[in-house]
């Protein structure tokens, strides 16, 4: 039996891009479904009991959420140190249009949250649960529509996706830290200093950073910050030297070796973990709860919202240049998409809350947010394809006027 041969050459791929971006959008879409299907069967106190379980010092839903997710974060900051260097966002003009989108992006999403909310039995806490976007999910879904969705279309949600996690790194480390252990600290301050040293002496071997992130792992837990910020602080001192050739970067080799351990694994068993919520008997009607109303509200309406309104307004003032062959209707398509906010939102919503009962609720207005902004932004992605089309096909076969009809005739 014959088989085509493996595409190659830049076409090949961006092929596998597109094709790994499906697959990563799809197996988050498939863990997150497996742990909801648990959370409301018969198998419920087995997948809670699980997660519950204690390995060590800590639960296995803190395992994951604390040390895989850590891999998570490390990834991102290799992923934003990579782009802010030499990729797509080294270039100032480059950056102005997912810049303004993102901080508009986060900002109108926090206030109507805050608007829904209120501020009562610290509800206000969660305003940064709707500023956050998946990147995986939202690639995912704008990879299954194929040519359907501009190259240029990728790199701007991409870009704005990448600016939002930078932000809510920093809003995690910043707003998200209680009481504060001082000697773990300055512990924590000195290994971070010790790698930047080893980065300034051009030490590219890779074993040194990440025996020093483990350090800063304990440290920074101990400290009383997340531990997970441990990871962006690593990637901020893995060198990135020899970077216009991919094969001699440190921070390009851990970049491919980590990604799709982190794509295929890493977040797929957090989605799993943290997707399992036990509907309420009310149904849909839980949704008018303060929190998940003003969750839901923030990522549907306020992305779409402050990402979109920050691309018209960047536009017509002249402040950036559009995404070359991306049409405004698909510029909303991705706005939309950008209110996809599932794996950091879930993951802020856990910090944000203490009480029980208020990280369950968070976790269904991230699920019905998310849900709407993912099912309207590729409705209008293929609408406007089919608008194109019809218009190429259009401009390509005008149709005949009854004068040319009669000269044809003659």
């Amino acid at each position: 039996m014959l088989t085509a041969p493996a595409p190659t050459g830049l076409l090949g791929r961006a092929r596998n891009a597109v094709a790994a971006d499906a697959g990563r959008g799809l197996l988050l879409m498939a863990a997150a479904a497996a742990g909801l299907a648990l959370a409301n069967s018969a198998a419920a106190p087995l997948y809670f009991g699980l997660l519950a379980a204690r390995a060590g010092p800590l639960t296995i839903l803190h395992w994951i959420n604390d040390l895989l997710m850590s891999l998570f974060f490390l990834l991102v900051g290799l992923e934003i140190k990579r782009e802010l260097l030499v990729g797509r966002l080294s270039r100032p003009a480059e950056r102005r249009l997912p810049v303004a989108a993102a901080a508009a992006g986060m900002l109108v999403p926090a206030g109507l949250y805050l608007r829904v909310a209120g501020s009562g039995e610290g509800l206000a806490r969660g305003w940064a649960i709707p500023a956050a976007t998946d990147i995986a999910f939202a690639l995912g879904i704008l990879a299954l529509l194929g040519r359907r969705a501009p190259p240029s279309l990728k790199l701007f949600l991409t870009s704005v996706a990448i600016l939002d996690d930078l932000a809510a790194v920093a809003v995690i480390a910043a707003v998200y830290t209680e009481a504060l252990n001082f000697v773990a600290l300055a512990l924590a301050a000195l290994t971070f200093g010790a790698m930047l040293a080893m980065n300034r002496r051009s030490v590219t071997r890779l074993s040194p950073y990440l025996a020093a992130g483990g350090l800063l792992w304990l440290a920074m837990h101990e400290a009383g910050i997340h531990a997970t910020i441990a990871g962006a602080l690593t990637a901020a001192a893995i060198p990135m030297r020899g970077a216009r050739s991919s094969a001699a970067s440190p921070l390009e080799r851990l970049e491919h070796g980590l990604d799709p351990w982190v794509a295929f694994a890493v977040v797929p068993l957090f989605g799993f973990a943290n997707a399992g919520i036990a509907f309420p008997a009310s149904g849909l009607a839980a949704l008018a709860a303060p929190v998940p109303a003003a969750i839901a509200v923030g990522l549907f309406l306020g992305k779409q919202a402050g990402v979109f309104g920050a691309v018209r307004l960047s536009l017509a003032t002249g402040f950036a240049r559009p995404p070359s062959g991306a049409s405004a209707v698909q510029l909303y398509g991705a706005s939309l998409l950008c209110g996809i906010g599932f794996t950091m939102s879930l993951f802020i919503s856990a910090l944000a809350f203490e009480a029980p009962a208020l990280v369950e609720q968070a976790k269904l207005g991230i699920l019905c947010g998310s849900a709407a902004s993912a099912l309207g932004g590729f409705a209008v992605l293929w609408l406007a394809h089919r608008r194109c089309d019809a218009a190429v096909a259009s401009a390509a076969h005008p149709p005949i006027s009854r004068a040319n009809e009669q000269g044809l005739e003659r």
